[in-house]
Parts: C-alpha cells; sequence; structure tokens
C-alpha cells in the first residue's frame, strides 16, 4: 500500500483556516454540574509534584468511563487518554496540568484545601476538569475526523514535568502533529480568552550566589571581610543589570528573592547566599544577563576582599506560539466567543510555564482563559498563588467549549 504523503503542521493549520465556520455560543453542557462538582473534589484534595496518584486515579476512572483508551505511567503521574473518530490518520494533542503548590490555604468554603499546606492556587483543578469535560463531550458526539490526544501533566509548578514526559516518550507514543494549552488568566473577565502569536510567557533561570569572606566579631569588623556588605551591594548592582545592559525594548526581569547570612546578632558570618530568578525571552537576552551577572561578582569581589561565585540554572524555555497555529486558536476563539471577546494585545508575562518544552517539538498555542468573576474588581483576590485564590467554575463551560470547538475544526468531519 502506498503511504500517504504527511503535509507539514503549518501547511495543515494554513489549509484549514478558509474552512472555518461561522461564530457560534458556548456549548450545552448538560452534566456540568457534575464537572463543577469534580473540579472541587479536586480543590480539597491537592496533591504536588509527581505525586498526583489521587488526582490521576480519578482522571483515569473518568476517561475509561467515557470510554477513551488511557496510558499511565509517563512522567510517574501523568495520564493520556486517546480518542479516535473517523479514519483520517492525523492526530492533535491537548494539555492540561494537574498539580497543586506548596501554600497554605485561607479560604473557607467547603471545598477548601484538606490538607495542610498544600493548595490549588494556580488553577490546575479547573485546567483538568475543562479537558476532562471536552473528553466527556467528544466521546458522546465523536463529531471529528482522527485523534485527539488528551494530555494530564504532572509538575507543571517548577518541577518540569512537560519534560518529564517528554523525555519518557510522550511524543513517540503519541505522534501529534501539534499541541494546544490553556491557562485561567486573572484580570481578563470570564468570557474572554486572550491569543497571542511568539513569545506568550518567559524563560526562567534561577540565581544562586554564594560570597565567602572572614567573620569575626561585629565590634572589630576591620579584622574580618564582610559578606552583607558585599552582599548588599551586589543586590543594589543587580538592579542595574536590565536598565543598563539591555536595549529598553528588550524585556527581562532580575530578581533576588532571598539573602542568608549569619545566626548571631554579634558576628560578621564568613558565608552569605543570594537566590533569584532572571527571566527573558530571548536567548541572546539570557546570555548577556549572565555575563553581566558574573562581571558584577567579580568586581564586587576584588572590591570587597571577598569570593565570589555565581551559578546560573535553566529552568523553562520561554512559551513562544507557533504563528500558523495561533491564527487558528484565534479563529475558533472567535467563534465560541465573539471576535469582540478575543484579545490579542496582552502583553506577554514573565511568568513561566514548561508547556514551552512541548512547543519546542511541535506547533501549537498556549491560550489565556478569563477567569474574573462578574461583580468583582478586576482581579480581585483571585491573582495565581494567592492564599484566596479559586478557579472560577462558571468558566467552565468556556474552557470545554473551546476544546471541542478546536478539535472539530481542526480535524473537521466529512471534509
Amino acid at each position: 500500500m502506498k503511504a500517504t504523503p504527511r503535509r507539514k503542521p503549518g501547511i495543515i493549520l494554513l489549509s484549514i483556516l478558509m474552512n472555518v465556520e461561522a461564530e457560534m455560543p458556548t456549548l450545552n453542557i448538560p452534566f456540568l454540574d457534575e464537572l463543577k462538582a469534580f473540579r472541587r473534589d479536586l480543590h480539597a484534595h491537592p496533591e504536588i509534584a509527581f505525586n498526583e496518584t489521587r488526582t490521576a486515579d480519578r482522571v483515569t476512572s473518568e476517561l475509561e468511563r467515557y470510554g477513551l483508551k488511557v496510558h499511565r505511567g509517563l512522567a510517574k503521574t501523568g495520564v493520556v487518554g486517546v480518542l479516535r473518530a473517523g479514519s483520517s490518520p492525523r492526530m492533535i494533542g491537548l494539555r492540561a496540568d494537574m498539580d497543586a503548590l506548596r501554600l497554605q490555604e485561607k479560604n473557607d468554603f467547603t471545598h477548601c484545601s484538606q490538607h495542610p499546606g498544600l493548595m490549588h492556587a494556580c488553577g490546575h483543578d479547573g485546567h483538568t476538569t475543562m479537558l476532562l469535560g471536552a473528553a466527556r463531550y467528544l466521546a458522546a458526539s465523536p463529531d471529528f475526523d482522527g485523534t485527539a490526544v488528551f494530555i494530564f501533566q504532572p509538575a507543571e509548578e517548577s518541577e518540569g514535568g512537560a519534560d518529564a514526559m517528554l523525555r519518557d516518550g510522550l511524543f513517540d507514543l503519541f505522534p501529534v502533529e501539534s499541541v494546544y494549552g490553556l491557562h485561567n488568566w486573572p484580570g481578563l473577565p470570564a468570557g474572554q480568552m486572550a491569543v497571542k502569536s511568539g513569545p506568550i510567557m518567559a524563560g526562567t533561570c534561577s540565581l544562586e550566589i554564594r560570597i565567602r569572606g572572614h567573620g569575626c566579631h561585629a565590634a572589630m569588623p576591620q579584622q574580618g571581610t564582610d559578606t552583607i556588605l558585599a552582599g548588599s551591594q551586589l543586590v543594589s548592582a543587580l538592579q542595574s543589570v536590565v536598565s543598563r545592559k539591555l536595549n529598553p525594548s528588550d524585556a527581562a526581569v532580575v530578581s533576588v528573592t532571598q539573602f542568608h547570612a549569619g545566626e548571631a546578632w554579634n558576628i560578621l558570618p564568613e558565608e552569605a547566599v543570594l537566590r533569584g530568578t532572571l527571566r527573558s525571552f530571548k536567548p541572546e537576552v539570557q546570555a548577556t544577563l549572565e555575563e553581566t551577572i558574573n562581571q558584577l561578582c567579580q568586581g564586587i569581589a576584588s572590591a570587597s576582599g571577598t569570593e565570589i561565585s555565581a551559578r546560573i540554572s535553566q529552568r523553562y524555555p520561554a512559551t513562544i506560539n507557533d504563528p500558523n497555529a495561533t491564527d487558528f486558536c484565534r479563529l475558533v476563539a472567535q467563534m465560541v466567543f465573539g471576535a469582540e471577546q478575543v484579545r490579542t494585545d496582552l502583553m506577554p508575562s514573565m511568568g513561566a510555564e514548561d508547556f514551552a518544552y512541548m512547543l519546542q517539538k511541535k506547533p501549537g498555542c498556549y491560550a489565556w482563559l478569563g477567569n474574573d468573576r462578574a461583580g468583582e474588581p478586576e482581579g480581585a483576590e483571585c491573582a495565581l498563588h494567592n492564599p484566596r485564590y479559586d478557579f472560577n467554575d462558571e468558566v467552565i463551560v468556556h474552557g470545554v467549549s473551546y476544546w471541542v470547538e478546536l478539535v472539530r475544526q481542526l480535524m473537521p468531519a466529512g471534509r
């Protein structure tokens, strides 16, 4: 049998753009109350990176109940559900994150966290629920031609679960032509979506600077080498890296978030440790940041008589949306929400997202879904990583509708 030639994903996406149908409202989901209850159950039982055992079990149980084929074990707790309709060889991936944060919840509603010190403060409970809702809806109404791969990823919060799933063979087992992600976005009203081509989330590096000096009695500082003074000078000097070493049009952040030194009130300590984060969108900007920080460390070490070493470790790369995939997602979002409700003007975020690893392997798009409740000031009590955060259940229907229509339009039946 002669193999069917495979078209490049970009060409496939461009060829579909002209076929997108007219605007349609969000879906009528008869099981919406079940999804809300499921989301609140996840919120009450948060689990952190690579320990999402209960969450993975619940996701698996739901997917199997819908009739999907389920694969487990990627990145330890990852779950992949596969739904095939029609005869097309086409395959796309949809991804949601499952993990929670190490944060003590301060809410007092009935579904608040039952695990002290752990909380769903970033809405991953909602992301998981919306993707499950789309799987259930499409399983019951498989009006598409191809294979939809539902990726439930562990460990997005700083542990790189996406990278771990890829290293375990995610795209070898499921060779999707493109992959898509979605995150709720406080500050954006419910009923809106933001879709932007190019960099959408920053790449991030961790920074650790160790300062070694000579400890002494605090009353006789001339007998030692003051690591706290050197560290203080370095904290101030680091604030000049972005403002004086980068082109003003290049975005970057250098933030010192920890300063550890000493244990006694009358001793100048031998060591001080600074830690923080670097954020940028371009590799060349990242290189400039690293070079300048090392130069500052050497200069202050020489001036203070201390030894200073900097260790910069790559965490997540920048999340960069494919232009063709983004154009397509924008048109689908306009169908679901209306053209005036789809934002393309939002600035990229300096937050980081490990979906970036998947976008390095496959074309795709990462979109933001409005999460603010009606009547609340913009972003009120809804900030991500806030101890009073709670995902807005009213936007579940929006996320499900977007996912369903994305599958239907990417892999249309009967065309």
